[in-house]
């Protein structure tokens, strides 16, 4: 197995930085849109190669909702996930209503969840 150390350039922490500043799951798009505050010449093929050496690090996971493109966030535990159906930006939940194992049908059994809430946030209520 070969390891490689992809050195940490400008437009890599511009990438970092933008996901950090946001606290919430961004799109590429997104993700791009602030990283270019940094480093203007950014394009969206860059931002999506880091994006994906992030994911494959393990620095990064991946947010995936029905009928939406992911959006990336760093990793962070075990948490769930608030959708604005207004702005449709994501939000991260740290709450969790434990086992729902009475949820499911019986001889069934729960790997691990997801759960999604859709509403309003507080700037589109």
């Amino acid at each position: 197995m070969i390891l490689t150390m992809e050195r940490t350039t400008r437009q890599r922490q511009a990438i970092r930085d933008a996901l950090q500043q946001a606290d919430r799951p961004l799109l590429a798009s997104e993700v791009l849109e602030q990283a270019k505050l940094a480093v203007p010449s950014l394009g969206i093929a860059t931002v999506y190669r880091t994006l994906k050496t992030l994911v494959a690090e393990e620095s990064l996971q991946i947010v995936a909702l029905p009928g939406e493109n992911p959006r990336f966030e760093f990793a962070h535990g075990h948490h769930h996930h608030f959708c604005c159906q207004a702005c449709k930006r994501v939000f991260d939940v740290h709450a969790c209503p434990g086992d729902l194992s009475r949820l499911v049908p019986k001889g069934f059994r729960i790997a691990n969840h997801e759960l999604t809430l859709y509403g309003k946030c507080p700037d589109c209520a």
